[in-house]
């Protein structure tokens, strides 16, 4: 209780709340203003202004027409979603005997996966572009422009996330349940599917967001793999305003194209709120 009343009282409350509303305005204005040339004409937002007397929807409806928005989302629910379960998934099954198991490579295999993290994306996208190739050739399938090959690509880099995030976690879990568990006749297996599993849905659905984003933000690996995912449509459709000689410029429809690719997200992370704050926190808890 002591260390909870010092912790409170580390910044005056004066100071908390001045650096609550600067993080507030410093995150709501950019979303505000995209709203605001959202909601704009097209030709009032090409002069780099906003009509706050003329408002219009018509951004909305004429995207749709305006580039491929509608496959561009289909095609992120599939490749991001697809690829973030299956990293969560495996993931789920390397952190356990990594946090419940001693075995001589599980410190090597620990520090492999954070240094995995720091490896830039783009160092790698050569070797996979290649690789993917040449595999195309021998196995005689269609693989770059395919769902599989870019799905496998996103759950590679979120795989390294989503274990670390769940051995984390798991190291604050007791195991008093687990041993029942195989007191009981379950298997490691069955102990990790029955039991542990069920308690690790914070940590889980916190690998599924992380691992969701990587899929859904890319425009490199999508680009050079020939997947029309939201993140690259929105590239060309920019670059094709940039572009446009003569014609007027729908940056009112890319700002609505732009919002309109946000919301999956944010709906994502208002479903999950709770399971985030506590998998985020746990996490955090059990790491000092």
């Amino acid at each position: 209780m002591r260390k909870s009343h010092s912790a409170h009282r580390l910044l005056p409350p004066v100071f908390s709340r001045v650096g609550a509303a600067c993080l507030v305005v410093f995150i709501a204005v950019p979303v505000l203003y995209l709203i605001a040339l959202a909601l704009s004409p097209n030709s009032t937002v090409a002069l780099g202004g906003t009509d706050f007397q003329h408002w219009t929807t018509s951004n909305f409806t004429s995207m749709w027409s305006a580039a491929a928005v509608a496959q561009g989302l289909l095609n992120s629910v599939i490749i991001a979603g697809t690829s973030a379960a299956l990293a969560v998934v495996l993931g789920v099954c390397a952190a356990y005997p990594l946090a419940r198991l001693r075995f001589r490579a599980r410190k090597p295999l620990l520090y492999s996966l954070l240094g995995s993290q720091s490896l830039p994306q783009l160092s790698l996208l050569l070797p996979l572009y290649i690789m993917l190739a040449g595999l195309q050739g021998i196995l005689g399938v269609h693989l770059i422009g395919s769902y599989p090959a870019i799905i496998a690509v996103y759950m590679t880099f979120g795989l390294p996330l989503a274990t670390v995030v769940c051995f984390t976690y798991l190291r604050s879990m007791p195991t008093d349940l687990e041993e029942a568990a195989l007191t009981d006749g379950c298997t490691r297996f069955g102990a990790l599917r029955r039991v542990v599993a069920p308690l690790m849905a914070p940590a889980m659905v916190v690998s599924l967001v992380l691992a969701f984003l990587v899929g859904w933000n890319d425009v490199l690996f999508a680009s050079a793999l020939q997947n029309q995912t939201i993140a690259v449509t929105l590239e060309q459709f920019g670059v094709a305003q940039g572009e446009g000689f003569g014609a007027q410029p729908l940056y009112g429809d890319l700002m609505a194209a732009a919002l309109v690719s946000a919301v999956p997200v944010v709906v994502l992370y208002l479903a999950f709120q709770r399971h985030l704050v506590h998998g985020l926190a746990a996490g955090a808890l059990s790491g000092t």
